[in-house]
């Protein structure tokens, strides 16, 4: 048993919480839909994860806030794009653009639930709106999954650390400074 005092939730710094759990690695995942006039919506999260096989579920978080979440809750449907190392750029745009530019210069063709599935990316996930929960600040939406597919064997785009990368680039690092390979030339 530790002798760590154990302090309440409440007393959690908001600073220390993300830079913890920034040791945590995510992968990076555009979530698209597509509005009533088949205009392409989307964003990013690093909370994508596998729910349940029978039924196949999966689920993200999303803060309540986003526009593109109310977008989703209305068409009732997404797709989890996982996208590859190589899409950082597509990456940020999602995530911080504005909400009419984000697809701009990027191209995609249309999943069978009518959602954007963007070009070069690994895997996608093509879902109707099973469930939405609140929690926290943010809105956990549950998808049951009408169809799936790997695009290419591309390795993942990660976030981890505050900083974008691939597996075998992420990996490579944290390999070399455990074997202090590093420090050879110095």
């Amino acid at each position: 048993m530790s002798d760590r005092s154990v302090r309440p939730a409440d007393a959690i710094d908001g600073r220390q919480f993300r830079d913890v759990l920034g040791n945590f690695p995510t992968s990076v995942v555009a979530i698209t839909t597509a509005d009533d006039e088949q205009r392409p919506h989307g964003m990013v999260v690093g909370t994508f994860t596998s729910v349940s096989l029978d039924p196949p579920l999966v689920s993200f978080l999303a803060d309540r806030s986003s526009t593109t979440l109310r977008t989703i809750r209305a068409a009732g449907r997404f797709c989890a794009n996982a996208l590859a190392g190589n899409q950082e750029r597509l990456s940020r745009k999602l995530a911080t653009g504005p909400a009419g530019q984000r697809f701009e210069g990027a191209t995609w063709q249309t999943s069978p639930l009518g959602n954007p599935v963007l070009d070069g990316i690994v895997a996608w996930v093509d879902c109707g709106v099973e469930q939405v929960v609140e929690i926290g600040d943010h809105l956990l939406v549950v998808g049951r999954v009408h169809d799936l597919r790997v695009e290419s064997l591309k390795t993942p785009l990660l976030f981890f650390r505050g900083g974008y990368g691939d597996y075998l680039s992420s990996a490579g690092q944290l390999l070399d400074s455990l074997v202090g390979w590093h420090e050879i030339g110095r």
